[in-house]
């Protein structure tokens, strides 16, 4: 019987003194070549020193806490992306159609405009025609085609 509480009594104490700070000693000293090191026993060197440090067990309690935040957020966020739409509805999808088709057919058209035109020119800020040169012309036409070839491509 006295044995039984013993056992009961040390595991009380045990279970109380899990709750509690811990402090223990670690001493610092340095070597003849410099080198740091850390220890529980003194060494009795002289650029030793003794370090306190103190130590606290881990809230079970905290921690399950920030568990469960962290899952119901991942949760929400995973249940507002599945309530979102997949993509596009298929009117969007046709009205995107449609814009990329008239947007073909305008670049088309002014590609044909540069191929087929002597003279190129564009309006100044009073609305007076300016010529182009042979470089900016070409520089224009690039530009038209490699829009006709991004709108006008399946």
């Amino acid at each position: 019987m006295l044995r039984k509480n013993v056992i009961a009594f040390t595991m009380m104490l045990a279970i109380s003194a899990a709750g509690m700070a811990f402090a223990s000693e670690i001493y610092k000293w340095t070597d003849e070549q410099g080198n740091v090191h850390y220890g529980d026993r003194p060494t009795g060197d002289a650029s030793e020193e003794r370090l306190d440090i103190s130590s606290r067990p881990t809230d079970a309690s905290r921690v399950q806490a920030q568990v469960q935040a962290s899952y119901d957020a991942r949760a929400a966020a995973e249940e507002a992306a599945a309530s979102e739409p997949a993509g596009p509805s298929p009117e969007e999808l046709q009205a995107q159609a449609l814009e990329r088709q008239e947007k073909c057919a305008t670049y088309k058209a002014r590609l044909q405009k540069f191929v087929t035109s002597r003279r190129l020119y564009k309006q100044d800020e009073n609305g007076e025609r300016v010529y182009l040169d042979e470089a900016e012309i070409q520089a224009a036409r690039e530009r038209v085609e490699n829009q006709v070839a991004e709108y006008c491509s399946s």
